[in-house]
């Protein structure tokens, strides 16, 4: 079975069509822990910060390395309208976490303001989807429902999935139709 680079290099002309060589934009990547490949050679990772984080959990010191191929906010992309086949988003999901604590260090935390940084997060994202594109949207209910997230975004699901243990955690799925644009 070929590896996805090796389909990358077997393809000519596909850098043409790529925004820096990449199909897939992580527009908020962290530590990338969801990732099975977490240097994909599709995926350009995006994040505002690069850094390793430490710090006490339940009597354990946690280390994670934050290292974004590229520093930026993902709402303000340093991109062109329409670069990408599919972008993947999962912001952070609470709100009311200590600035120490290693929940915040590790997702982030969302500011009194949520509700503008989740519009104005997901239609930057859906600006740099292509047409017919898919946006991969990752949120956890533990702090704001799912439908109060979706209250305050301008596009609707095509489907989605509940999972993690207490089933809070919702992928959902989107497409950027010409009519969305």
């Amino acid at each position: 079975m070929k590896s996805q680079k090796d389909i990358l290099k077997s393809i000519e002309g596909l850098s043409d069509i790529m925004e820096n060589g990449k199909l897939i934009l992580d527009a908020c990547c962290g530590s990338r822990m969801f990732w099975f490949d977490k240097h994909n050679p599709l995926a350009l990772f995006v994040d505002k910060r690069s850094e390793i984080v430490t710090a006490k959990d339940r009597d354990k010191i946690r280390t994670i390395e934050i290292k974004p191929d590229i520093i930026a906010d993902f709402t303000h992309l340093p991109f062109e309208d329409n670069s990408f086949y599919m972008v993947v988003f999962d912001p952070p999901h609470l709100k009311t976490l200590g600035t120490t604590s290693w929940m915040a260090k590790k997702y982030g935390k969302l500011p009194k303001d949520w509700q503008l940084l989740i519009h104005d997060g997901f239609t930057e994202c859906m600006r740099v989807l292509k047409p017919n594109g898919t946006l991969i949207f990752k949120w956890n209910e533990s702090e704001i429902k799912a439908a109060e997230v979706l209250s305050v975004i301008p596009f609707k699901p095509l489907f989605g999935h509940t999972t993690g243990r207490q089933s809070k955690t919702i992928w959902m799925c989107f497409m950027k139709l010409s009519i969305n644009e």
